[in-house]
């Protein structure tokens, strides 16, 4: 069963996303803060990450650039009710990030898991 690890620091999203994603057969592992992210990814595998931009501690920014360090190849989408979200494509490792708009539909975040999951196979251009 694939291991998806949320990230984000709204109680009310992580258990959507996670309701979302169980119910379509995936492991889940949740955090409320980057830094628990970090540790809890740092703990385990994870096929891949949904991480909010704006969490309470750290950018999800660094958050996503760090996890890239670590796993260069991570499915990794990228979750805002801010902003646009165009500034992902300028850094190299958020190259392949799939951005996500708050709010959105389930099947929004399972298309959205789905194009994480090529970009990061590089069956789909970076920019989605």
């Amino acid at each position: 069963m694939p291991r998806i690890l949320i990230i984000d620091d709204q109680k009310d999203v992580r258990a959507m996303v996670a309701i979302v994603l169980r119910v379509n057969h995936y492991e889940v592992a949740e955090a409320d803060s980057g830094a628990a992210g970090l540790n809890t990814f740092a703990e385990g595998s994870f096929d891949a990450a949904i991480v909010d931009i704006f969490l309470g501690d750290i950018s999800g920014v660094d958050v996503i650039a760090t996890l890239r360090e670590r796993a260069p190849g991570l499915p990794v989408i990228a979750v805002s009710g801010m902003t646009a979200l165009d500034f992902m494509e300028q850094s190299p490792h958020l190259a392949s990030v799939v951005c996500l708009q708050k709010p959105f539909r389930p099947n929004d975040l399972l298309q959205a898991l789905r194009k994480a999951q090529a970009a990061a196979g590089g069956e789909l251009p970076a920019a989605v």
